[in-house]
C-alpha cells in the first residue's frame, strides 16, 4: 500500500502541470503540416510530426517523460511544437511503448522514430546530419540511452535533456524510473545498473553534443547525481556540453508557460541550437582512425583542439571531418586493445567516409604486442579490405606507373591514406621507435603499394618537431596537433 501511494504521488508530481491551459497544443501558424505515423505495425507506438513552414533543415525528436509508467506528452511533448516550428525546426514527438519489463521496446520505438526522420529527410526538408533528440525526465534518460548506446545510424546529432534521469541506481535517482526501465530484478544486477547509468556510457568523440536544463530545487530527480553527472562525464571526455540550472522550478516544467524562467530558458536553448555547426548534406566525409595521437591525448577539449578538429578548420565547410581515435589501441587484433573491436571502428564504417586517414602502429611496437607482429600485415589488410572490399582483387601495377586508388565521392569506395607513426621521441610505455622504423613502416609501405594507397610519411615529416611534444615524448601537444593537421592537409590537397 505504501509503495502504491508513493507511485501515485510521483505520477501526480509529473503530471500536475498538465492542468494548465494549453493553447500551445493547437497547431501553430508556423506549422505547415501536422500528421501522425505508426512506428509499430500495431500502432502501439506512434510519432506525431510537426513540419515548419520555413524549414531550417534542423529536426528534433521529442521523448516525453512519465517515469516509464505514463507519457507526459503535452508539456513534455506537443507543447514545444509551436516554438520549435517558429525556429524552422521540424519536430517529432514519439509516443513510445512503456517497458513493462522489456526496455528494448521504448528504445526500439525512439530509434525507429530517428530512422524514419532521416529516411524522410529529403521529402521533409531536413538535413539528415542535423537530427537531434530532446528528452524530459525519464524521457531524458531514454534520450541519453539512445545518445550513448544506439548504433551510429540512429544516434542523434545532438541531445537536449530536461531534468533527466541519468543514474539507474535508485538510491541516487528516481526509484520508479529505475525499476520500470530495468525491472526489479534488473536493479539487483550491478552490471545492468552501470550499463544504463548513462554518465558511465559517455564516449569521447562519439557521444553527441548535449544541452542539459534543470532546476536546482528539483525534489524528484536529484540534479547533482543525475544531470550534473552527465555534464561532468561529457566535460571530462572533452565533448561539447552546456548546462543551464535555474534557481527554482522543481520538476516537470517542460515547455509550460508557468515556469518562472520560461522565456529565459527558450532564449538560452535557442542560442545553443543556433550556435551549433552543422555539416552540409553533401560534405566530403573524412574519417580519422587512430590511437591516442588521433584521439588527442593530453590536449584539453581534444574534440575541438586535436588534429582532426584543426584539419576540419583548414578544409572548410565543404568537408566533414570526424575523429574516430581511441587511446591505446592497436592495429593488431591480438594486441592488448585492438582497434577493430571498438565502437569507434563500427562508427567509422557506418559514417560511410569518402576519405579515410589511418594512423595506427605506435602501440603495436610494444613488446607485449609486437610478439604477434607476424600478423600485422594481415590485420592491416583486413582493415583496408573492410573499408574497400573492391580492392580484394587489387589491380596490377603497370610498369613505370604508380597504382591509382579509385575515388568516388559519397560511395562505398573511400580514398585511403596510410599514415606512418610519428617518431617515438622517448620509449615511454615500452613504445619502440626501432620497431616502428624497421618493421612496422616497411609493412605499411608494402601494403600501400599492393593496394595502390597513398602514404603520409609522418615519421619523416614530423621528425624535426620534437619540441612540439608532451613530456612523454609520444603525444603531440597543441602545436604538434597543428603540425599534424598541416601535414595531412597538404597531402589531401596534393591528391
Amino acid at each position: 500500500m505504501k509503495k502504491l501511494m508513493i507511485l501515485c504521488l510521483t505520477l501526480l508530481a509529473m503530471t500536475a502541470q498538465a492542468q494548465w491551459p494549453r493553447p500551445a497544443e493547437q497547431t501553430s501558424p508556423m506549422t505547415a503540416r501536422k500528421f501522425t505515423l505508426n512506428l509499430t505495425e500495431d500502432g502501439a507506438a506512434q510519432m506525431v510530426c510537426f513540419l515548419p513552414k520555413t524549414p531550417s533543415g534542423k529536426a528534433i525528436v521529442g521523448v516525453p517523460g512519465g517515469g516509464y509508467s505514463v507519457l507526459s506528452n503535452t508539456h513534455e511533448g506537443t507543447m514545444a511544437s509551436g516554438w520549435l516550428n517558429a525556429q524552422g525546426i521540424a519536430y517529432f514527438v514519439v509516443n513510445y511503448r512503456l517497458p513493462e519489463g522489456d526496455r528494448t521496446k521504448p528504445m526500439g520505438d525512439v530509434e525507429q522514430g530517428i530512422r524514419t526522420v532521416r529516411d524522410s529527410a529529403q521529402v521533409w526538408g531536413i538535413n539528415p546530419h542535423d537530427v537531434g533528440i530532446m528528452g524530459f525526465s525519464a524521457g531524458g534518460h531514454l534520450a541519453s540511452v539512445i545518445s550513448t548506446h544506439s548504433a551510429f545510424d540512429v544516434r542523434p546529432d545532438f541531445t537536449i535533456l530536461f531534468y533527466p534521469v541519468i543514474s539507474m541506481d535508485e538510491r541516487v535517482s528516481h526509484k520508479w524510473s529505475c525499476r520500470n526501465f530495468l525491472g526489479e530484478e534488473g536493479q539487483k544486477d550491478p552490471k545492468l545498473v552501470r550499463e544504463f547509468s548513462t554518465d558511465k556510457a559517455v564516449r569521447r568523440h562519439l557521444t553527441p553534443p548535449a544541452c542539459i536544463i534543470m532546476a536546482s530545487d528539483d525534489r524528484l530527480v536529484p540534479p547533482v547525481t543525475n544531470g550534473v553527472q552527465y555534464y561532468s562525464a561529457m566535460r571530462n571526455a572533452g565533448n561539447e556540453c552546456a548546462m543551464f540550472i535555474y534557481p527554482t522550478g522543481d520538476h516537470g516544467f517542460g515547455f509550460g508557460p508557468w515556469f518562472k524562467y520560461h522565456d529565459q530558458m527558450l532564449a538560452e536553448l535557442g542560442s545553443w541550437l543556433k550556435a551549433r555547426q552543422t555539416p552540409k548534406p553533401d560534405a566530403i566525409r573524412v574519417a580519422c582512425i587512430g590511437n591516442s595521437i588521433t584521439d588527442g591525448h593530453g590536449i584539453d577539449m581534444a574534440p575541438a583542439s586535436g588534429y582532426p578538429a584543426l584539419l576540419q578548420k583548414k578544409l572548410g565547410d565543404s568537408y566533414w571531418v570526424k575523429n574516430f581515435g581511441v587511446s591505446a589501441r592497436t592495429m593488431l587484433n591480438k594486441g592488448d586493445y585492438p582497434y577493430m573491436k571498438e565502437m569507434a571502428w563500427a562508427d567509422a564504417l557506418a559514417f560511410k567516409p569518402d576519405v579515410v586517414i589511418i594512423k595506427l602502429g605506435t602501440n603495436d611496437s610494444k613488446p607485449e604486442n609486437w610478439q604477434y607482429g607476424s600478423e600485422f600485415r594481415q590485420d592491416l589488410e583486413q582493415m583496408i579490405l573492410t573499408l574497400r572490399p573492391d580492392l580484394a582483387q587489387p589491380a596490377t601495377k603497370k610498369k613505370g606507373k604508380k597504382a591509382k586508388t579509385p575515388v568516388n565521392a559519397q560511395s562505398n569506395a573511400p580514398q585511403i591514406y596510410l599514415c606512418t607513426p610519428i617518431p617515438a621521441f622517448k620509449s615511454t610505455w615500452n613504445i619502440n621507435d626501432a620497431v616502428i622504423s624497421n618493421e612496422i613502416i616497411p609493412i605499411q609501405q608494402e601494403v600501400a603499394q599492393k593496394y595502390g594507397l597513398k602514404v603520409i610519411d609522418l615519421h619523416t615529416l614530423y621528425a624535426g618537431d620534437g619540441d612540439k611534444m608532451l613530456d612523454d615524448g609520444i603525444h603531440p601537444d597543441g602545436k604538434g596537433a597543428q603540425r599534424m593537421a598541416d601535414i595531412i592537409f597538404e597531402a589531401l590537397q596534393n591528391k
